[in-house]
């Protein structure tokens, strides 16, 4: 028996880089499933950060794994990511949870916590997933790839600029620049699922881009 073969689009990336404004604009076009992987690890980091728990001692990743319930559900056509059965689709976007997910995604456990749940969702439904590792790691059989991308200081201009337009003065142009760069370093750099472009992926620079 013949099964459908759903269309599973990757689009990997540093942090600012428009992944999940391009996913979003494109993935409502095509009327495909958006999936922010970013916003599953913010949920850990939100969940380490409210626990107390010290992301360096493996017995306490693995007790803060076992009372934590991930789940993505689809409001009106939106993307909201709940824990334990909350909606911190909002309380995910600081910079405090940010870095700690950058930190957190370095735990191999984490990742195999989290990687089922990701391809669960590219088997049954045509996807637009963007995250670090989509395209090298969790989808690597996607039919297309993407690893978008832009200098960090253009990152950080526009990260500013949202901020800004959210109504948040209390993150600086240069503070933002500092923890992009940071976090480039950490994703890059880390044992387990390093950012990089996949063999077979289109790299695109934004830099230039409106």
């Amino acid at each position: 028996m013949k099964t459908e073969k759903h269309i599973n689009v990757a689009i990997d990336g540093p942090a600012g880089a428009g992944k999940s404004t391009i996913a979003k604009a494109v993935a409502k076009q095509l009327e495909y499933i958006y999936v922010d992987t970013g916003a599953l690890y913010r949920s850990i980091a939100l969940n380490a950060i409210n626990s107390g728990t010290n992301t360096d001692n493996e017995a306490e990743i693995n007790e803060l794994l076992n009372n934590t319930k991930v789940e993505i559900k689809f409001i009106n056509g939106e993307q909201r990511v709940f824990l334990n059965s909350q909606d911190v689709s909002d309380k995910i976007r600081t910079t405090e949870v940010s870095m700690m997910a950058s930190k957190v995604s370095a735990i191999a456990t984490v990742r195999d916590f989290l990687l089922e749940l990701q391809r669960g969702l590219a088997r049954e439904n045509n996807v637009i997933m963007d995250g670090r590792d989509i395209g090298t790691v969790v989808l690597p059989q996607a039919q297309v790839k993407i690893f978008l991308t832009a200098s960090a200081q253009c990152r950080a201009k526009r990260r500013y600029k949202d901020y800004l337009a959210a109504g948040n003065t209390q993150e600086s142009y240069e503070q933002i620049l500092a923890d992009i760069q940071q976090r480039d370093y950490n994703d890059s750099h880390r044992a387990v699922a390093p950012l990089k472009p996949a063999e077979d992926s289109v790299v695109v620079d934004t830099s230039d881009d409106t």
